[in-house]
């Protein structure tokens, strides 16, 4: 069996492009901007700060938080029954609004533990 004998024929795109500027749409930016509302407040800004400006500059401290903090999302999973996939737990840690600080975080202490401590941090990826 041969890999192009079970290939689609024909490819469709879906987008257009305009060769003509012209002909293009005369909705200004500003317009655009305005239909997009943000929150006006944001309560984890504070929390968010404080987790951007911890210096990790501790050895045991360093260990700690990669030791507490996952390199790969805790809850993504395969659930197989007798060796076939049944569905898959798509990673949620995305949802969790102070993700990029945290991940971040653990980036630091291990940066630190690489560069300033000299350690192999091999362990913790």
């Amino acid at each position: 069996m041969k890999v192009f004998n079970n290939t689609t024929k024909k490819i469709f795109f879906a987008s257009w492009v305009s060769l003509n500027p012209t002909e293009a749409s005369h909705t200004s930016p500003i317009q655009l901007n305005h239909q997009v509302s943000k929150p006006n407040f944001d309560f984890l800004k504070p929390l968010r700060r404080w987790l951007d400006h911890v210096k990790v500059s501790d050895r045991q401290l360093a260990h700690r938080l990669c030791h507490i903090i996952p390199a790969q999302c805790p809850f993504e999973r395969d659930v197989k029954l007798f060796g076939r996939t049944l569905f898959h737990i798509p990673p949620m840690c995305k949802l969790n609004p102070l993700y990029e600080e945290v991940v971040s975080l653990r980036f630091r202490a291990l940066c630190y533990l690489a560069d300033e401590c000299g350690e192999d941090v091999s362990q913790y990826c």
